[in-house]
């Protein structure tokens, strides 16, 4: 009995956690993401810097290799990869056209 109490109770500090790290991330990439979308706005071809921005940060996600990463590297690598997919629709989407 004492065990799976126990185990239930670090469940569910897990699971606030896991609540926690999720929000923290969601502020995180939605301040990020206003800021691209403030200084983007400001050059003179915004699609081409957010183009440039967007490469660079790919490249980078790409050079992360097991060594810097851990033993999590394909499933955060391929994590990574998708936010940026996502970011640079949201990015995009209020870009002069």
């Amino acid at each position: 009995m004492t065990d799976t109490k126990n185990t239930n109770d670090e469940i569910a500090a897990l699971k606030r956690e896991v609540a926690e790290l999720s929000g923290l991330a969601l502020a995180t990439g939605v301040l990020l993401t206003q800021l691209l979308q403030s200084n983007l706005k400001r050059e003179l071809n915004p699609w081409n810097a957010a183009t440039k921005m967007l490469s660079e940060a790919r490249s980078a996600i790409e050079g992360f290799n097991p060594e810097t990463t851990g033993e999590r590297d394909p499933a955060m690598k391929q994590r990574a990869l998708d936010a940026l997919t996502q970011y640079e629709a949201q990015i995009r989407s209020v870009l002069p056209t």
